[in-house]
């Protein structure tokens, strides 16, 4: 009888000691997600402010799977446009051993899946990861890469585009050469733009320095400039506002933060939320999904940002359902 109370009570020791250990690993508040630190590393492209909002998205999405505080060290590193920069940060980030990794736009996507094949990728504000050469299959990632693409609502804009400038006649399209992400939204922006009626030229640049050269030009030729999500043009979007006022030609970016930094109109996808589905995604990862029961999520929800100082000084009066449709007006 005695042995048997000793046992008894050294196995009820032993479950006390085994659940002492388990507790620290649990967080209660997170659902019982693993509040062990885990690692994550984040390559942004360059500096511009709808990757910094994807950015933020990407903490919040993290800190809403429970990976916050002490449960989660973030990496972060800034490539500024800089392809030297890519490599070297990709072959760091890898190096430094992070559980997942997170590509903000394409090349700091393709830079990270150069440098590892095992570590489980996660890009953000990639529009086309099949022409990026990320990917052969959306729906069934093959490799260690999945994420979130950025689908530009173009057949939106062009009907927005129609109701806020129904005279205009040629649409003038920038973009940069070396951005993997443009020419399929270029092409579909012509295609769509052609069919209802309109004459689409097309510009394109290899880098920001040739931005100014080829605005002068732009300008003197087209009635309004549309822009795809593009970051060498959105890195030098400056250049473009300050060259399509003087004209007093209309912009319509892909991006909301542009039309808030002088843009005329925008069906434009919410950066920041965009970011918090990437962060989920890299949570999804992190609690132990492989990547290759994880498709590529599309986020397409577009809605209608206005600039209404631009649009006075361009002397645009937006149309009411145009304004009863907008989720933000801008008059500062």
């Amino acid at each position: 009888m005695k042995n048997r109370r000793l046992i008894g009570t050294l196995v009820l020791f032993a479950l006390a000691l085994f659940g002492a250990y388990l507790y620290p690993l649990v967080s209660p508040s997170s659902g019982g997600a693993t509040t062990k630190t885990v690692k994550v590393g984040v390559l942004q492209f360059t500096s511009h402010e709808a990757l910094d909002q994807i950015y933020q998205g990407i903490l919040a999405g993290l800190k809403e799977e429970g990976y916050s505080g002490k449960a989660v060290k973030v990496q972060f590193m800034n490539a500024q446009g800089d392809q030297s920069r890519i490599q070297t940060m990709s072959q760091q980030l890898v190096a430094d051993k992070n559980d997942v990794l997170i590509g903000i736009a394409t090349p700091a996507a393709q830079g990270l899946a150069a440098a590892t094949k095992s570590i489980p990728i996660v890009m953000g504000a990639v529009t086309d990861p099949i022409g990026a050469k990320l990917m052969t299959n959306l729906d069934k990632p093959t490799a260690n890469i999945t994420g979130v693409s950025d689908q530009t609502p173009i057949a939106e804009t062009l009907d927005l585009m129609g109701q806020i400038t129904p005279n205009i006649k040629t649409i003038g399209v920038l973009s940069a050469s070396s951005e993997d992400n443009s020419p399929s939204q270029v092409k579909t922006f012509k295609k769509l733009a052609e069919k209802k009626g309109y004459k689409v030229v097309e510009y394109s640049v290899p880098s920001t320095n040739e931005v100014a050269t080829t605005m002068s030009v732009m300008v003197g030729k087209v009635d309004a400039i549309w822009l795809p999500i593009d970051n060498t043009i959105a890195s030098a979007f400056s250049t473009v506002v300050s060259a399509a006022q003087t004209a007093h030609i209309p912009i319509y970016p892909s991006v909301d933060t542009m039309v808030q930094e002088g843009g005329l109109a925008s069906v434009s996808l919410d950066q920041y939320q965009l970011g918090v589905e990437t962060g989920k995604m890299a949570a999804k990862v992190l609690k132990g999904q492989k990547v290759a029961n994880l498709p590529v999520e599309r986020y397409s929800k577009g809605t209608p940002v206005l600039n209404q100082k631009v649009a006075d000084q361009l002397g645009i009066t937006f149309p009411s359902q145009v304004l009863k449709k907008a989720t933000q007006v801008i008059k500062e």
